[in-house]
């Protein structure tokens, strides 16, 4: 019974989560999803636990819930899961997944005694593979009795848990997000600046990840100013001038990102960040004067 799981939303995150719990000795009990074909794939992927299609009762056999629907959809599941187990929840502890959202939104579960909390490892899941969890590390929050079993999980992972202060989490996955998402985003329009001058999408991918790579490589062992490289990084406001000239043959999000980006590393980099950010300010001033010149 200690150490039991029972998975709500076996998608990517619930299901990696699921085997490498279940790889670690965890008893998988009730695996739920949508449809009894999605919830069959799962217990597959898992290698353990039973397949259902919606809500039952058999959630309430572990002691362990985790709830890993997309985030829109946690707040009813925590309704429903208080509708079908009331009394039978006390004592047991109930983890959603999001790394956005934090144990507010499981409040109804809450109020039937159930210790609430959240897990989130930052790490991406494919669907494909389990990817290895060795270092990486999960946010927890919550209740002391959740937030004491979410570190035990991370621990047996080989993760490194760490608590998230009340109402901050959002902050947290933001940061996430501007690390991965917003990266991919910046990458991927580099590429296609590549490509644009006839370059494969493998060869503008490949040279372009080898840049980044070697960039926080050195940010990782020197620190994050010794790292910085480029136009800005000594000051040719000429080059960077150029750059958003060349940019404007593109969607206005490429000019619009490069301007935003580069006032960011100014502000953040820049041992003189307001006089650096004055010039780029003049570059600034520059440009709509003459787009206003030119739609005179």
């Amino acid at each position: 019974m200690e150490n039991s799981l029972a998975i709500i939303g076996a998608g990517r995150v619930g299901s990696a989560l699921g085997r490498c719990l279940r790889d670690l000795g965890w008893k998988i009990g009730a695996v739920v999803t949508r449809n009894e074909a999605s919830a069959r794939r799962a217990v597959r992927f898992i290698g353990a636990g039973k397949p259902h299609a919606g809500m039952t009762r058999l959630i309430l056999v572990s002691r362990v819930i985790l709830i890993a629907t997309p985030d829109d959809e946690i707040a009813a599941v925590a309704q429903d899961l208080a509708r079908i187990g009331a009394e039978e929840l006390r004592a047991k502890v109930v983890l959603h997944t999001s790394g956005a959202l934090d144990a507010l939104v499981l409040d109804p579960v809450k109020a039937c005694g159930a210790a609430v909390g959240s897990i989130h490892p930052l790490q991406s899941f494919s669907g494909v593979a389990v990817p290895s969890l060795e270092g990486r590390m999960f946010a927890v929050e919550g209740d002391a009795q959740a937030v004491s079993m979410a570190r035990q999980i991370a621990r047996s992972l080989g993760g490194s848990p760490v608590k998230i202060p009340n109402g901050k989490k959002v902050l947290y996955h933001a940061a996430a997000t501007m690390a991965a998402a917003n990266v991919l985003a910046v990458e991927e329009a580099a590429a296609q600046l590549l490509i644009s001058l006839g370059m494969k999408r493998s060869q503008a991918t490949r040279a372009l990840l080898t840049l980044t790579r070697q960039v926080l490589e050195n940010m990782e062992h020197l620190g994050p100013r010794a790292a910085w490289t480029g136009p800005l990084s000594r000051g040719d406001f000429r080059v960077i001038k150029a750059h958003l000239d060349a940019l404007q043959d593109f969607p206005e999000e490429f000019a619009q990102a490069h301007e935003v980006l580069i006032r960011l590393a100014a502000r953040l980099l820049s041992q003189d960040a307001g006089a650096m950010l004055a010039e780029l300010k003049k570059i600034t001033a520059a440009k709509k004067s003459r787009v206003i010149g030119g739609n005179a």
